[in-house]
């Protein structure tokens, strides 16, 4: 397969990949709607789906920083292959797959461990598979997941002290879609949607 023909085959695969939809959404609202970053992407990404899906090679950030005091977004994996969810400051490279190889993410991987500085630093009690949803958390000092709604205790990255976004990233065939509102599972106690710098202060 050559770039040319690989290429377009992810685009195919992002935009026709059934999407199950026997699950309700959870309400959720915010003024600005918050999206993948098209500038922030790795060179072989592809996003789609209005900001919402991201496949290719590579990863994304969220174009918004996590500036509240709890957060929380989602994933759904829509394709199984390589991915990653979590949080990384601006610095972090995009461009290969898997991230959590440096000092600027902190990422949960498909195989149910999480990466910081090129190390594992814990292992989920629930791994993720093709179609489940993964809820992140993230309070500027815990990092936490929860797959199909249920806390997938073990995977807690602490002390982030520094300005982060929600990162992904895909490899091998893996797609995942990005909720940052209407999510499947209503946020844990505390917890909401990200909002934009001047949602925060409309809100306050």
């Amino acid at each position: 397969m050559n770039a040319v023909t690989g290429w377009f085959g992810w685009v195919g695969e992002c935009f026709f990949c059934q999407r199950p939809s026997n699950r309700q959404h959870a309400s959720s609202t915010t003024l600005s709607p918050v999206s993948l970053d098209n500038i922030k992407i790795g060179s072989e990404t592809v996003i789609v789906k209005s900001g919402r899906r991201i496949c290719g090679s590579g990863g994304a950030l969220g174009d918004t920083p996590l500036n509240q005091d709890k957060t929380y977004f989602e994933i759904k994996v829509q394709a199984s292959g390589i991915w990653g969810v979590g949080v990384a400051s601006h610095d972090v490279c995009l461009d290969k797959a898997p991230l959590g190889t440096d000092n600027h993410s902190w990422l949960l991987r498909h195989d149910g461990t999480c990466w910081h500085g090129n190390e594992p630093i814990a292992t989920l009690s629930i791994v993720p598979s093709e179609g489940d949803i993964i809820g992140i958390t993230f309070d500027h000092v815990q990092l936490q997941f929860y797959i199909n709604g249920k806390l997938a205790d073990g995977c807690v990255a602490s002390n982030l002290h520094t300005q982060v976004y929600p990162v992904f990233y895909v490899d091998d065939g893996a797609i995942i879609d990005v909720n940052f509102e209407k999510f499947y599972y209503e946020p844990p106690q505390g917890y909401s949607c990200i909002m934009k710098e001047q949602d925060m202060l409309s809100d306050s």
